[in-house]
C-alpha cells in the first residue's frame, strides 16, 4: 500500500542566511517533510516495514544545524540525506521556512519547497 509519512512544523534555531548577522545570531526556521513509500506496515503493524519518523527527524535536525547561506541549499541537502538514509522512500517533499525574514517590510516567513 502507498503511504505518505509527514513531519510538520519541526522548529529549529539555525544559522542560515546571506547576511553575516543571520549566520552569527541565527534565526527561527520551520521544516515540513513528506515522504511517500510503498509499505505493508498497514497490515503488519511492524516498524521495520515503514520508516521511523524519529530517525527522519534526527536526519533533518542534523542538516538544519549545518549553516548555509540559502534555505534552498538546506532543503536540497535534506532531500539528498533522506534519499541516502531511507532508500525505500519513493518521493520526498521538503519545505523550509525562515520566520521573520530580513525584508524591507513585514513578512511572516519565506519558504522554499524542494520535491524529488
Amino acid at each position: 500500500m502507498r503511504v505518505t509519512v509527514t513531519l510538520e512544523s519541526m522548529k529549529f534555531h539555525a544559522f542560515h542566511g546571506v547576511m553575516e548577522e543571520e549566520r552569527i545570531t541565527g534565526g527561527s526556521f520551520l521544516a515540513d517533510i513528506s515522504c511517500i513509500i510503498e509499505t505493508k506496515a498497514t497490515e503488519t503493524d511492524n516498524l521495520k516495514d515503514t520508516i521511523n519518523y524519529a530517525e527522519l527527524y534526527d536526519l533533518v535536525k542534523c542538516e538544519m544545524m549545518k549553516p548555509s547561506q540559502l534555505i534552498e541549499h538546506v532543503a536540497g541537502r535534506i532531500v539528498k540525506a533522506i534519499k541516502t538514509g531511507f532508500p525505500q522512500i519513493q518521493e520526498t517533499t521538503v519545505k523550509i521556512s525562515k520566520l521573520n525574514p530580513p525584508v524591507n517590510g513585514e513578512a511572516e516567513k519565506a519558504t522554499v519547497t524542494v520535491k524529488d
